[in-house]
């Protein structure tokens, strides 16, 4: 079955979390060398990135309340813009201010713009099924939406080096605020299908309609959900279906295990593991790069081969990338290493990309945007604890020994999902009420 045309919408969707996501590049970079450039400290730079996340993680918790009340383009704009209007406070305030801007000040902004960013991928991935015509499409959608994500990563950090040695932080900012004015721009041609532009009134009835298990479900439907109900209801439908546990409790392992990519990991295995230097750290995240570019291509070309057999593309992409993790573990050729890495990554996005779209087929489109708040929240929560859970490992047991750790965890994600292929053969449907 051929897929139908995407909608402008998605495209223009596609767009604006694109030009977002070559931002934050742009951004994390210049901010980076300007906290090092002030304190001459490795560890306030490293607050940046577990700043962002715990901040993201705050934001995951409270976006039901804002998804009851918005619709889901209207979030996106308000993230955008909030977003736009902040860099703009913050690289001005930075040109003024130079060498003495207050890092607490810097902070701060950055905290409430990873805040507003915290909305902006749960959001996104719960309007991508709103914006394609079908199953085949969804599959396509997503592999688009990874591909350009991983061409950002891989070209974004070697440019915005450049950038930022060619103008300085400050001025890396300046830009950075025009690129997310644009990613603000694009959102307004983010609109949903007349059937899916439901009223954030009738939003809140369905969804407190659906929860009813007691009885007290028509109660809630005229008074309205507690906020406590609406905070807590993706986590409760993730707890409640079946295949969303699985999913969720396969992603958490998986992202314990894909924290060991992590760039201080990477360089401590190249001169640990490999006996080379800082420049084939560099070359090993270009292949990693690479080969999730081209994974992402790949599952683009097999989306009729696919067809809904998302689960076992999923399970063959997480068993294909563990064994190649392992074997990369134990080898000490540079050049066999770069292959290794680069074969990782059409397995690793066929697991990803397939994953993504399994639990976005298993909510109906009201619960979806809180199912994937909740996950996104708890993701985040996991990679800060992985991040300084794995850095004591490796002191521990050797960077080595890391690297086959993430291999295993890895491959019990598999046999986890090859265990509970079960809960995905009934309908989703059949495990909580659809729309």
């Amino acid at each position: 079955m051929k897929s139908s045309p995407m909608s402008r919408p998605f495209y223009y969707l596609w767009t604006t979390q694109t030009a977002a996501n070559a931002a934050d590049v742009l951004y994390i970079m210049a901010l980076t060398v300007l906290v090092l450039n002030q304190t001459n400290s490795l560890v306030s730079a490293a607050l940046t990135p577990l700043m962002r996340s715990f901040a993201q993680m705050i934001s995951g918790l409270i976006a039901p309340l804002l998804i009851n009340r918005f619709r889901l383009p209207s979030l996106l704009l308000l993230s955008q813009s909030g977003q736009f209007l902040l860099f703009i406070v913050l690289a001005v305030y930075l040109q003024i201010q130079g060498s003495d801007a207050s890092l607490i000040l810097v902070f701060a902004l950055v905290f409430v713009m990873s805040f507003l960013d915290g909305w902006t991928v749960p959001t996104r991935n719960a309007l991508v099924p709103r914006l394609v015509p079908d199953e085949q499409s969804l599959l396509k959608a997503n592999g688009l939406i990874s591909v350009s994500d991983q061409v950002v990563q891989f070209a974004g950090w070697g440019l915005s080096g450049i950038v930022v040695a060619m103008l300085g932080p400050s001025p890396t900012l300046l830009v950075t605020a025009v690129i997310y004015g644009l990613a603000a721009a694009f959102t307004l041609g983010v609109k949903e299908p007349a059937e899916s532009g439901d009223s954030a009134a009738h939003a809140t009835t369905a969804a407190s309609g659906m929860s009813g298990t007691d009885g007290t479900s028509s109660a809630s439907a005229t008074t309205g959900p507690s906020r406590w109900h609406t905070l807590t209801e993706g986590w409760k439908t993730i707890w409640r279906m079946p295949r969303l546990r699985l999913l969720t409790f396969m992603d958490i392992i998986d992202m314990l295990g894909g924290s060991v990519w992590v760039g201080a990991f990477t360089l401590a295995f190249v001169q640990t593991a490999l006996g080379q230097g800082e420049e084939w750290w560099g070359f090993i995240n270009a292949a990693y790069f690479a080969g999730t570019v081209s994974g992402g291509l790949l599952v683009l070309a097999l989306v009729r081969t696919i067809g809904d057999r998302f689960l076992s593309a999923m399970l063959i992409g997480m068993a294909g990338y563990g064994l190649l993790t392992a074997v990369y573990a134990v080898n000490t050729e540079p050049y066999i290493a770069l292959i290794l890495v680069l074969l990782m990554g059409p397995f690793a996005e066929l697991s990803i990309v397939n994953r993504r779209t399994l639990i976005q087929r298993s909510v109906g489109r009201l619960m979806l945007p809180k199912v994937m708040s909740a996950q996104a929240s708890l993701l985040h929560l996991v990679f800060c604890i992985s991040l300084l859970g794995m850095a004591g490992l490796a002191e521990w047991f050797g960077i080595v020994n890391l690297y086959l750790l993430a291999a295993v965890l890895t491959m019990v994600a598999f046999i986890v999902g090859v265990l509970g292929r079960r809960s995905f053969r009934a309908p989703a449907e059949q495990d909580i009420a659809a729309d």
